[in-house]
């Protein structure tokens, strides 16, 4: 039974089923006729399954996979954000008014950092 974590089924990792489905083939120790006659269908079928340009559906994937003796597992996580949820949930709270007074605050704070640099570029007297 494979696992998402176990390096022969790692799609996403992977990214290329075609490849998957050789490795679990080989795993399991048979050849391309055998996997055909598994799968009902033929050797050249699972010849093109295997090809790099191949893009079976998750279905036939699955069925391959199967075929091989192993499980198909996949799974979601949540993927990270990036950003603070956080600030984003309060600044959802603020009423209109609120944002628009944080807002012109931070342009007023914007507009003192660039006079600041200007002095210090000279730009200004």
């Amino acid at each position: 039974m494979l696992s998402i974590a176990d390096p022969l089924y790692s799609i996403f990792a992977m990214s290329n089923a075609a490849a998957t489905i050789r490795r679990a083939r080989k795993r399991a120790g048979i050849t391309q006729e055998q996997l055909a006659l598994r799968m009902g269908t033929t050797q050249s079928a699972v010849a093109r399954l295997e090809s790099p340009t191949s893009n079976p559906t998750l279905e036939t994937l699955e069925t391959a996979v199967q075929a091989t003796g192993h499980d198909l597992r996949l799974s979601l996580r949540r993927k990270s954000a990036g950003v603070d949820e956080t600030l984003i949930r309060r600044q959802l709270e603020l009423t209109p008014e609120q944002r628009l007074d944080l807002l012109e605050q931070m342009y007023r704070e914007g507009v003192k950092l660039w006079e600041i640099g200007a002095r210090h570029r000279g730009e200004l007297a």
